[in-house]
């Protein structure tokens, strides 16, 4: 309870952590939702505008990783820093201390300007980084492991010994699913997953306007 005379905070909006592997279709089921007029807060993206061109962190980045990562546009070459630092696990974590807090802060930004009954936050590396308690609920979307290689290897352009490699790096798939609370099987065509997005938007509009009823009055 708030002590006496300050006013308890609301209540802020549900916060769903949507993750899965690469190639298990999340940008798909986070695009569904947007076209349900869910604020979707997309950590990849957030991880581009914190080093866009003329930024503090791109410098920085250049100055640890090298002036050959800059493109001729100014801006970040991305794929090669994740090359670069791949095979590399003291280098991939240098990397993430620096650019994590920034997307945190940045992340925050957005979320308390999005507002909504519930927010869903895009996270592929959820799992890995540690970040389930940031969440109301994790919502993993899954897919069987051979599946998820041929949309892996479709999408990159990349041979098979390549794709195993990069499922490799990143959380297996029994980890992911005993972070779930929710998930969605994405083993068919995009179709199919139209109904199980609105079905879990009805579910997670109930437990956001459930959670603000429960909220302390001022």
């Amino acid at each position: 309870m708030a002590p006496s005379g300050v006013p308890p905070a609301p209540a802020r909006p549900l916060r769903i952590g949507l993750t899965g592997g690469a190639g298990s279709g999340k940008s798909t089921v986070a695009q569904l939702f947007g076209a349900l007029g869910v604020p979707v807060i997309d950590a990849d993206q957030v991880a581009r505008d914190v080093v866009a061109p003329g930024t503090a962190l791109l410098a920085q980045v250049l100055e640890r990783f090298g002036e050959q990562l800059r493109r001729p546009d100014g801006s970040l070459d991305r794929a090669a820093l994740r090359r670069l630092v791949f095979e590399h696990p003291a280098r991939r974590r240098e990397l993430e201390a620096l650019l994590h807090p920034a997307i945190r802060e940045r992340t925050e930004q957005l979320a308390a300007r999005a507002a909504g009954p519930y927010q869903i936050h895009v996270i592929p590396l959820l799992v890995e980084t540690g970040a389930r308690a940031r969440f109301e609920r994790v919502l993993v979307v899954d897919c069987p492991p051979e599946l998820q290689l041929a949309r892996l290897q479709a999408r990159d352009g990349c041979d098979a010994q390549q794709a195993r490699a990069m499922l490799a790096s990143q959380a297996s798939r029994s980890a992911r699913l005993a972070a779930a609370d929710d998930v969605i099987l994405n083993d068919a065509d995009a179709g199919a997953l139209a109904p199980r997005v609105a079905a879990l938007h009805r579910k997670y509009l109930s437990l956001a306007h459930a959670a603000q009823r429960a909220a302390p009055r001022p």
